[in-house]
Protein backbone atom coordinates (compact mmCIF):
# COMPACT_ATOMS: atom_id res chain seq x y z
CA UNK A 1 0.00 0.00 0.00
CA UNK A 2 1.46 3.31 -0.54
CA UNK A 3 1.41 6.00 1.75
CA UNK A 4 -1.13 9.07 1.68
CA UNK A 5 2.41 11.20 1.05
CA UNK A 6 3.43 8.89 -1.55
CA UNK A 7 0.14 9.31 -3.71
CA UNK A 8 0.88 12.94 -3.76
CA UNK A 9 4.16 12.83 -4.59
CA UNK A 10 4.29 10.85 -7.31
CA UNK A 11 2.55 12.93 -9.79
CA UNK A 12 4.93 16.26 -8.97
CA UNK A 13 7.82 13.90 -10.20
CA UNK A 14 6.48 13.04 -13.09
CA UNK A 15 5.86 17.06 -13.93
CA UNK A 16 9.58 17.44 -12.57
CA UNK A 17 10.49 15.65 -15.68
CA UNK A 18 7.38 16.05 -18.32
CA UNK A 19 7.35 20.05 -17.99
CA UNK A 20 11.16 20.76 -18.63
CA UNK A 21 10.69 17.96 -21.65
CA UNK A 22 7.63 20.05 -22.84
CA UNK A 23 9.69 23.36 -22.96
CA UNK A 24 12.28 21.95 -24.85
CA UNK A 25 9.57 20.10 -27.07
CA UNK A 26 7.58 23.78 -27.94
CA UNK A 27 10.80 24.69 -28.39
CA UNK A 28 11.99 22.33 -30.77
CA UNK A 29 8.22 22.35 -32.45
CA UNK A 30 8.18 26.15 -32.92
CA UNK A 31 11.39 25.67 -35.11
CA UNK A 32 10.00 22.68 -37.03
CA UNK A 33 6.67 24.98 -37.61
CA UNK A 34 9.06 27.68 -38.93
CA UNK A 35 10.86 25.26 -41.07
CA UNK A 36 7.42 23.85 -42.48
CA UNK A 37 6.61 27.65 -43.02
CA UNK A 38 9.33 28.46 -45.46
CA UNK A 39 8.74 25.38 -47.22
CA UNK A 40 5.41 26.76 -48.04
CA UNK A 41 6.50 30.01 -48.91
CA UNK A 42 9.10 28.35 -51.53
CA UNK A 43 6.61 26.21 -52.89
CA UNK A 44 4.59 29.35 -53.51
CA UNK A 45 7.07 30.49 -55.42
CA UNK A 46 7.70 33.28 -52.60
CA UNK A 47 11.63 35.05 -53.20
CA UNK A 48 13.04 34.61 -50.05
CA UNK A 49 16.40 34.92 -51.39
CA UNK A 50 15.91 38.11 -52.39
CA UNK A 51 14.99 39.58 -48.52
CA UNK A 52 17.65 40.96 -46.17
CA UNK A 53 19.33 37.81 -44.07
CA UNK A 54 19.05 40.00 -41.12
CA UNK A 55 15.71 40.98 -41.65
CA UNK A 56 14.64 36.85 -42.48
CA UNK A 57 16.99 35.96 -38.89
CA UNK A 58 14.79 38.33 -37.23
CA UNK A 59 11.75 37.79 -38.45
CA UNK A 60 12.48 33.91 -37.62
CA UNK A 61 13.49 34.77 -34.26
CA UNK A 62 10.23 36.86 -33.46
CA UNK A 63 8.45 34.04 -35.01
CA UNK A 64 10.07 31.28 -32.87
CA UNK A 65 9.61 32.58 -30.22
CA UNK A 66 5.74 33.31 -30.13
CA UNK A 67 4.88 30.06 -31.50
CA UNK A 68 7.12 28.64 -28.61
CA UNK A 69 4.91 30.69 -26.21
CA UNK A 70 2.08 29.47 -27.59
CA UNK A 71 2.85 25.96 -28.06
CA UNK A 72 4.14 25.40 -24.21
CA UNK A 73 1.38 27.60 -22.79
CA UNK A 74 -1.77 27.83 -25.00
CA UNK A 75 -1.54 24.18 -26.21
CA UNK A 76 -2.15 22.75 -22.34
CA UNK A 77 -5.07 25.03 -21.89
CA UNK A 78 -6.64 24.29 -25.61
CA UNK A 79 -6.36 20.69 -25.19
CA UNK A 80 -7.05 20.10 -21.12
CA UNK A 81 -8.07 23.26 -20.40
CA UNK A 82 -4.62 23.51 -18.04
CA UNK A 83 -4.81 27.28 -17.82
CA UNK A 84 -1.16 29.32 -16.80
CA UNK A 85 -1.76 32.03 -15.16
CA UNK A 86 0.25 35.43 -14.75
CA UNK A 87 1.01 34.65 -10.98
CA UNK A 88 2.95 31.77 -12.64
CA UNK A 89 4.42 33.31 -15.37
CA UNK A 90 5.53 36.28 -13.36
CA UNK A 91 3.83 38.47 -14.78
CA UNK A 92 1.11 39.60 -12.26
CA UNK A 93 2.37 43.12 -11.64
CA UNK A 94 4.43 45.89 -13.78
CA UNK A 95 8.42 46.81 -13.71
CA UNK A 96 9.49 48.30 -10.37
CA UNK A 97 11.90 50.13 -8.76
CA UNK A 98 13.00 46.86 -7.03
CA UNK A 99 13.22 45.32 -10.20
CA UNK A 100 15.27 47.78 -11.74
CA UNK A 101 17.66 48.13 -8.67
CA UNK A 102 18.06 44.10 -8.11
CA UNK A 103 18.96 43.88 -11.67
CA UNK A 104 22.82 45.18 -11.91
CA UNK A 105 23.44 43.57 -8.54
CA UNK A 106 22.34 40.65 -10.29
CA UNK A 107 24.50 41.28 -12.69
CA UNK A 108 27.87 41.66 -10.84
CA UNK A 109 26.52 37.72 -9.20
CA UNK A 110 26.34 36.37 -13.04
CA UNK A 111 30.35 37.55 -13.39
CA UNK A 112 30.95 36.14 -10.07
CA UNK A 113 29.19 33.22 -10.74
CA UNK A 114 30.31 32.64 -14.17
CA UNK A 115 33.89 33.40 -13.60
CA UNK A 116 34.17 30.71 -10.81
CA UNK A 117 32.43 27.99 -12.84
CA UNK A 118 34.36 28.80 -15.87
CA UNK A 119 38.08 29.06 -13.63
CA UNK A 120 37.03 25.45 -11.83
CA UNK A 121 36.69 24.32 -15.29
CA UNK A 122 39.79 25.37 -16.86
CA UNK A 123 41.69 23.83 -13.95
CA UNK A 124 39.68 20.29 -14.38
CA UNK A 125 39.28 19.83 -17.90
CA UNK A 126 42.66 20.05 -19.92
CA UNK A 127 41.92 21.50 -23.70
CA UNK A 128 38.77 23.34 -22.41
CA UNK A 129 38.48 26.12 -25.40
CA UNK A 130 37.19 29.20 -23.00
CA UNK A 131 37.29 31.11 -25.96
CA UNK A 132 35.40 29.41 -28.48
CA UNK A 133 32.78 31.85 -29.98
CA UNK A 134 29.38 31.73 -29.53
CA UNK A 135 27.35 30.59 -32.81
CA UNK A 136 24.78 33.44 -33.82
CA UNK A 137 22.45 33.74 -36.95
CA UNK A 138 23.98 37.39 -37.56
CA UNK A 139 27.53 37.32 -39.10
CA UNK A 140 28.48 40.91 -40.82
CA UNK A 141 26.64 43.91 -40.15
CA UNK A 142 27.59 46.65 -42.32
CA UNK A 143 24.10 48.30 -42.36
CA UNK A 144 22.78 50.60 -39.46
CA UNK A 145 19.40 48.80 -39.69
CA UNK A 146 21.14 45.35 -40.05
CA UNK A 147 22.56 46.04 -36.52
CA UNK A 148 19.44 47.76 -35.07
CA UNK A 149 17.59 44.33 -36.54
CA UNK A 150 20.37 42.04 -34.58
CA UNK A 151 19.97 44.73 -31.54
CA UNK A 152 16.06 44.13 -31.51
CA UNK A 153 16.61 40.40 -31.99
CA UNK A 154 19.39 39.81 -29.03
CA UNK A 155 18.90 42.04 -26.83
CA UNK A 156 15.12 42.41 -26.55
CA UNK A 157 13.41 39.78 -28.06
CA UNK A 158 15.83 36.94 -26.61
CA UNK A 159 15.58 37.94 -23.20
CA UNK A 160 11.92 38.75 -23.33
CA UNK A 161 10.64 35.16 -24.48
CA UNK A 162 13.43 33.57 -22.89
CA UNK A 163 12.70 34.55 -19.90
CA UNK A 164 8.49 34.13 -20.34
CA UNK A 165 9.32 30.83 -21.06
CA UNK A 166 12.07 29.04 -18.60
CA UNK A 167 12.14 31.58 -15.73
CA UNK A 168 8.38 32.56 -16.17
CA UNK A 169 6.42 29.23 -17.46
CA UNK A 170 9.22 26.71 -16.44
CA UNK A 171 9.84 28.05 -13.23
CA UNK A 172 6.45 29.43 -12.03
CA UNK A 173 5.08 25.06 -12.58
CA UNK A 174 7.62 23.57 -10.71
CA UNK A 175 8.00 26.03 -8.08
CA UNK A 176 4.56 25.14 -7.15
CA UNK A 177 5.42 21.17 -6.69
CA UNK A 178 8.98 21.39 -5.73
CA UNK A 179 11.77 23.42 -3.62
CA UNK A 180 13.70 26.72 -5.07
CA UNK A 181 17.42 24.61 -5.55
CA UNK A 182 15.51 21.88 -7.39
CA UNK A 183 13.70 24.19 -9.41
CA UNK A 184 16.51 26.50 -10.14
CA UNK A 185 19.05 23.47 -11.10
CA UNK A 186 16.37 21.91 -13.77
CA UNK A 187 15.68 25.45 -14.65
CA UNK A 188 19.29 26.09 -15.46
CA UNK A 189 20.70 22.58 -16.85
CA UNK A 190 17.74 22.98 -19.18
CA UNK A 191 18.78 26.59 -20.69
CA UNK A 192 22.59 25.98 -20.86
CA UNK A 193 22.11 22.36 -22.82
CA UNK A 194 19.59 24.70 -25.27
CA UNK A 195 22.65 26.83 -25.69
CA UNK A 196 25.28 23.70 -26.13
CA UNK A 197 24.96 22.80 -30.26
CA UNK A 198 26.72 25.26 -32.40
CA UNK A 199 27.94 25.32 -35.79
CA UNK A 200 29.63 21.84 -35.68
CA UNK A 201 30.64 21.70 -32.08
CA UNK A 202 29.14 22.05 -28.72
CA UNK A 203 29.73 25.26 -27.11
CA UNK A 204 30.92 24.21 -23.19
CA UNK A 205 31.78 27.62 -23.09
CA UNK A 206 28.48 29.18 -23.65
CA UNK A 207 26.69 26.24 -21.85
CA UNK A 208 28.42 26.67 -18.59
CA UNK A 209 27.75 30.55 -18.92
CA UNK A 210 24.16 30.08 -19.81
CA UNK A 211 24.35 28.04 -16.70
CA UNK A 212 25.40 30.56 -14.77
CA UNK A 213 23.31 33.21 -15.60
CA UNK A 214 20.33 31.30 -15.04
CA UNK A 215 21.40 30.47 -11.68
CA UNK A 216 21.26 34.04 -10.97
CA UNK A 217 17.98 34.69 -12.74
CA UNK A 218 16.48 32.21 -11.25
CA UNK A 219 17.05 33.69 -7.61
CA UNK A 220 16.20 37.25 -9.16
CA UNK A 221 12.61 35.34 -10.05
CA UNK A 222 12.29 33.94 -6.75
CA UNK A 223 13.10 37.22 -4.14
CA UNK A 224 10.75 39.13 -6.85
CA UNK A 225 8.39 37.38 -7.29
CA UNK A 226 8.70 38.23 -11.08
CA UNK A 227 10.62 37.77 -14.50
CA UNK A 228 10.99 41.60 -14.66
CA UNK A 229 13.97 42.09 -12.91
CA UNK A 230 15.77 38.67 -14.55
CA UNK A 231 14.67 40.44 -18.16
CA UNK A 232 16.76 43.68 -17.53
CA UNK A 233 19.60 41.23 -15.99
CA UNK A 234 19.56 39.19 -19.24
CA UNK A 235 19.35 42.25 -21.60
CA UNK A 236 22.31 43.74 -19.96
CA UNK A 237 23.87 40.51 -20.37
CA UNK A 238 23.20 40.29 -23.86
CA UNK A 239 23.59 44.26 -24.47
CA UNK A 240 27.44 43.80 -23.35
CA UNK A 241 27.97 40.64 -25.57
CA UNK A 242 26.22 42.78 -28.72
CA UNK A 243 29.16 45.47 -28.10
CA UNK A 244 31.90 43.21 -27.87
CA UNK A 245 30.88 41.17 -30.65
CA UNK A 246 29.55 43.59 -33.43
CA UNK A 247 30.20 47.31 -31.76
CA UNK A 248 33.82 47.05 -30.83
CA UNK A 249 35.18 43.89 -31.22
CA UNK A 250 38.67 44.92 -30.85
CA UNK A 251 38.37 46.03 -27.44
CA UNK A 252 37.88 41.42 -26.36
CA UNK A 253 41.40 41.55 -27.97
CA UNK A 254 42.66 44.58 -25.73
CA UNK A 255 41.45 42.64 -22.81
CA UNK A 256 42.48 39.43 -23.57
CA UNK A 257 45.95 41.28 -23.96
Amino acid sequence: MLSESSKVNRPSRWLLLGLPLWTVAGFIGAQLLLVGIVWVMQLFGVPLGSVDETLLNTTAAAVVYLLSLAIVVGLPWLIRKRRTSRVELGLDRPLSWTDILLAPAGFVMYLITSGVLIFLTVHYIPGFDIAQQQALSFNELAQRYQLLLAFITLVILAPVAEEALFRGYLFGKLRRISPFWVVMLISSVLFGALHLPGDGALQWNVAIDTFALSLVLCGLREVSGSIWAGVLLHMMKNGLAFYLLFINPALIATIGG
